[in-house]
């Protein structure tokens, strides 16, 4: 394959790549990305996925071709996506041993019947050989540095292992992983700022009040909260300056009022992610933290308990839509999907319950 290169004017400066976690982590991608990733104009050998710079990968699949050289083994390794030669070189172990009467051993050194060292070790040497030279059909692990050779993508394996998965339990917690580091950091582009532009905060009050909130959330171990419980995290954001003897006063709202609809703002951003929500709409505007309401996690859990024993959901189980409208019959009905979403999510690491599609949910 021909390298694929980047505009030089959407690269972003090398200066810059160590701000990226993924530059210096084995970054988990598809076959399929690795052989498409664009190649970097500055430092060759560099690749970038969604303007992601990449210089490692980790790679599961299945062996489907191999070739064997005196210090190194080539292998084609499969993950259902696409296929990439994985160069993986040989240990001593694996290489030509020596002759052990040039080593100074002689088979009369050793008492007849008695211990042989250097035919145990001969054993051993050859039991770790066989278990480091993999079949076709086998599953391999690799990682290491993507390299471009005769216009051949490929991986030049740091570390690479047999995986003995006969449930095929390895394979799938890879499926279920590598699926939600696309979705939370791949998939994402890092916005990385010149050092020109780093003194210049584009971040708005909103974004700033949001991010105070739910660092709050994720510390603090809150089920539920008022309004008044919260107004003191956001008060540093509003501006009590008064102005100086030259500037003339302008008419506006007053910090109070500034206070109030930044934390509505604040709250309803809170509530179309999912992460609050209020179970009845009040004037005390009590509001519970979706994932630590055990009161809703129980009536989720309970609805698709019951309703996976119809006749109707037995096979597929219970679409989130039906849950959705059942929680709001039972529970509240300003439960939202996104809130829904993150419940039956939480449920479903707890093993509670279990997905039998993208949007379908069963329990035992």
């Amino acid at each position: 394959m021909q390298a694929a290169t980047m505009d030089p004017a959407e690269e972003p400066p090398s200066m810059l790549w160590g701000l990226d976690p993924l530059f210096s982590a084995f970054v988990r991608l598809y076959v399929k990305d690795i052989l498409q990733m664009t190649e970097s104009i500055q430092v060759p050998g560099i690749y970038f996925y969604n303007l992601h710079p990449i210089c490692k990968v980790d790679v599961l699949g299945t062996v489907v071709y191999k070739k064997e050289r005196e210090d190194f083994f080539c292998y084609g390794v499969d993950d259902g996506t696409g296929v990439i030669n994985c160069l993986c070189w040989k240990s001593q172990l694996l290489k030509p041993e020596e002759d052990p009467n040039k080593a100074g051993v002689k088979p009369s050194d050793v008492a007849q019947g008695g211990f042989n060292p250097v035919a145990e070790l001969k054993k051993l040497r050859q039991a770790q050989q066989e278990r480091r030279r993999l079949e076709l059909g086998e599953l391999l692990r690799v990682r290491g540095p993507v390299k471009t050779s005769r216009q051949q993508r490929e991986i030049m394996a740091s570390t690479y292992y047999r995986v003995d998965d006969p449930m095929m339990a390895v394979q799938i917690e890879w499926m279920m992983e590598v699926p939600q580091l696309y979705r939370e950091f791949y998939d994402k582009p890092l916005l990385l700022k010149s050092e020109g532009a780093a003194g210049i905060s584009t971040e708005t009050p909103l974004s700033k009040a949001t991010n105070i909130m739910r660092r709050f959330l994720d510390q603090k171990s809150v089920t539920r909260f008022r309004t008044y419980d919260v107004q003191d995290l956001l008060e540093p954001l509003i501006s009590n300056k008064p102005p100086s003897a030259d500037e003339h006063p302008v008419a506006g709202p007053s910090a109070c009022r500034q206070l109030q609809q930044l934390l509505k703002e604040v709250l309803k951003t809170l509530q179309d992610e999912g992460l609050v929500y209020q179970r009845v709409k009040s004037q005390d505007e009590v509001y519970y933290v979706t994932t630590r309401d055990k009161d809703l996690l129980v009536a989720v859990k309970d609805i698709i308990r019951e309703d996976s024993k119809k006749n109707k959901y037995a096979e597929k189980g219970c679409h989130v839509l039906h849950i959705l409208s059942a929680v709001r019959q039972r529970h509240s009905l300003n439960v939202s999907r996104a809130a829904l979403e993150l419940v039956l999510k939480a449920l479903e690491c707890s093993s509670d319950i279990i997905s039998t599609s993208d949007n379908s949910y069963t329990a035992f």
